[in-house]
């Protein structure tokens, strides 16, 4: 092989490295680049409940802090959280906000009617 040969070879190779490199780094940091994600399971916005005494559940990913009507809550190991919460008959607006460690931060809301 010529000696030029062998210089692009090493280039090449040397890019191919960097480019793996870099797509394995953008592909573990997805997560973090992406921002805070909440879910909420239950209740169902807009739903009539029958009892004031709700339960609050779902599940979150790339977080910091979690807050169910401005109180902190925890969620497990997997991401799921589960909290009763007592409404006042009538209108009732649940709000769950989420905060990761870099400051970005998503809000879900629910609104309900307690009979």
């Amino acid at each position: 092989m010529g000696k030029i040969t062998q210089l692009f070879l090493k280039i090449g190779v040397i890019f191919a490295l960097i480019a793996v490199f870099s797509l394995y780094g953008f592909y573990k940091a997805r997560g973090f680049l992406a921002g805070p994600e909440v879910a909420l399971n239950e209740p169902k916005d807009g739903q009539l409940l029958k009892n004031s005494f709700v339960k609050v559940s779902g599940e979150a990913k790339n977080i910091a802090s979690i807050f169910l009507d401005g109180n902190r809550i925890f969620v497990n190991e997997k991401g799921f959280f589960e909290e009763n919460l007592l409404l006042a008959r009538g209108y009732n607006i649940i709000e769950v906000r989420a905060v990761d460690k870099f400051g970005k931060e998503v809000k879900k809301i629910r609104e309900v009617v307690v009979r």
